[in-house]
């Protein structure tokens, strides 16, 4: 999908690496001073040029999204620690075993939803998770099950952390920002859906439901998968009641329990694509 750079009069930076790298060796071509500035990771990674690292970091996938035709997501958040049904045994709590039901519904609403992508071309519903195990894992999996592509939005942790075996190659990066990583997840969003997750989860389903609700974001369809889960940790009318959200703010998520359900309530979602007036509590 990549089209060639019209040729310039300018030497290519590429050439000009290359040729800095056969310079006579001399106190002066040894210092850091004389190395190219944007081949020189040392100067890249200090305190001073984090505003180039955060332009970046958003520019590399971006750029590399556009050349690869994607046009929109479906993005699927999840906890990590949730097993696959076949190790629900080996999960360090019982509930923590029970929720691997929703591996397997993460993996088949990935699969119906890449199927739909694939009818159309694959540049729209695909899926994205942030590419690690869990439902990340199942969201990526169901999609190669259906013969497309999908994203993978990984982020370096102090713990070792590798992709799962499922993200399109192509379509796996890795982030030092937070902040750009769910700027990723949000900007081409069709959908959102939330499956039972922890912290991570939590604050990527608030932060996305706070920019829909102040109208930041245009309204998308955004799926609770797990009704139970979700109101056993949330006390969803007790905000409401309290004033702290609007009563409306509770129309901005659906639950469901199946991919069934989650792709009917897509295609019958009210206000879709429309930007929310924002209410004046949050």
């Amino acid at each position: 999908m990549t089209e060639d750079h019209p040729p310039t009069a300018f030497r290519d930076a590429h050439a000009d690496i290359s040729t800095a790298r056969e310079v006579p060796d001399t106190p002066q071509t040894r210092a850091p001073s004389y190395r190219l500035a944007f081949a020189d990771d040392e100067f890249l990674c200090r305190d001073e040029l984090r505003p180039v690292r955060l332009q970046l970091e958003l520019l590399k996938p971006q750029m590399l999204l556009d050349e690869a035709g994607i046009e929109t997501t479906i993005v699927l958040f999840g906890g990590a620690r949730i097993p696959t049904p076949e190790n629900k045994d080996t999960a360090k709590t019982e509930t923590l075993g029970n929720l691997s039901s929703f591996y397997t519904e993460a993996q088949r609403f990935a699969r119906m939803m890449t199927e739909r992508s694939n009818a159309t071309g694959g540049r729209r519903h695909v899926i994205a998770t942030g590419g690690g195990p869990g439902v990340m894992e199942a969201g990526n999996r169901g999609a190669m099950d259906a013969g497309g592509h999908s994203i993978g939005l990984n982020i370096v942790l102090p713990h070792e952390q590798a992709p799962n075996e499922y993200v399109t190659p192509g379509l796996c990066f890795n982030f030092h920002y937070f902040a750009i990583r769910k700027m990723h997840f949000l900007m081409r969003a069709e959908a959102i859906c939330a499956f039972p997750g922890g912290f991570g989860t939590l604050d990527e389903m608030f932060e996305a439901l706070t920019l829909i609700q102040t109208g930041r974001m245009k309204r998308v369809p955004f799926l609770l998968f797990g009704r139970a889960f979700w109101e056993g940790i949330i006390n969803w009318e007790a905000l409401a009641d309290a004033g702290t959200i609007a009563r409306s703010d509770l129309e901005l998520f659906r639950f469901v329990e199946t991919a069934e359900e989650a792709i009917e309530a897509m295609d019958t979602w009210e206000g879709k694509g429309k930007t929310r007036s924002a209410p004046s509590g949050r």
